[in-house]
């Protein structure tokens, strides 16, 4: 088998099982362990998967920067932000991540809503302007200008003062194996702050996003009360995290 239709036999292996392990394959193509591996480097470095210890995960669509992933899946995020947004009960005081499903819901919010709403993203806060009976509370620090949120020291010793009823945590990649992932190191170290000041951390994450993987681990099921997905009961990680006693909320 040539080189390029290995390539070809592991992105299609990739898509239909959800992982790839080097070793299995090495043994299963009768080629070395080195050669897997350097294939995995070659799919890495061209974006089509994200290796990981010992094999590879499907990569995250949802990597790009704000404004490339504002046009990714927008009925998708649309379908899980209406979902989440009936999460958000008057009088409480919830944080929001940033990203573009997060921005959705703070749209399916109703105007007459009264909350409070704890932020490190500027876009969200703008977006709450018409909500006049909701307190905004921006969250100060290094504007992460990929994601436009703050983060770094100063952001994470301001999340230390709040504490709320809710967190809605976006995130980049929702695996069975590899849990809850996102892009970038220090925004994965904000969000564990945020959801440490959260009574109940419910995930954003549209369709694209399930069965992916980033990579940064953010936090793994256990320490989520939900997953907020559009993606449908059938759908291969759907049924794992279900079989692993994971609240997963449809849209």
């Amino acid at each position: 088998m040539l080189a390029a239709e290995r390539r070809d036999l592991l992105l299609a292996r990739l898509e239909n099982d959800g992982k790839l392990v080097a070793k299995e394959l090495a043994a299963e193509l009768a080629v070395s362990e080195d050669s897997v591996r350097r294939d995995l480097r070659e799919l890495a470095a061209a974006g089509l998967c994200q290796r990981v210890y010992g094999g590879a995960l499907p990569v995250s669509p949802a990597i790009g920067d704000h404004g490339f992933r504002a046009s990714v899946n927008l009925e998708g995020k649309d379908r899980v932000a209406a979902r989440a947004a009936g999460l958000v009960h008057p009088g409480a005081t919830v944080i929001l991540d940033g990203g573009t499903t997060a921005l959705a819901v703070v749209l399916a919010l109703p105007l007459d809503l009264t909350a409070t709403i704890v932020t490190h993203s500027v876009a969200v806060a703008a977006a709450l302007l018409d909500h006049r009976d909701v307190e905004v509370y921006l969250i100060g620090g290094r504007l992460f200008k990929h994601s436009a949120v703050t983060c770094g020291a100063a952001a994470a010793e301001a999340a230390e003062g709040v504490n709320a009823d809710l967190f809605l945590l976006g995130v980049t990649g929702v695996h069975a194996d590899a849990g809850l992932t996102t892009g970038d190191a220090d925004e994965a170290a904000m969000k564990r702050t945020l959801a440490r000041r959260a009574a109940d951390t419910y995930v954003l994450a549209s369709a694209e996003k399930v069965g992916a993987a980033s990579r940064f681990s953010v936090l793994p099921f256990a320490e989520v009360a939900g997953i907020v997905t559009d993606a449908g009961p059938e759908e291969p990680t759907v049924r794992r995290l279900v079989a692993l006693g994971v609240e997963v909320l449809g849209s």
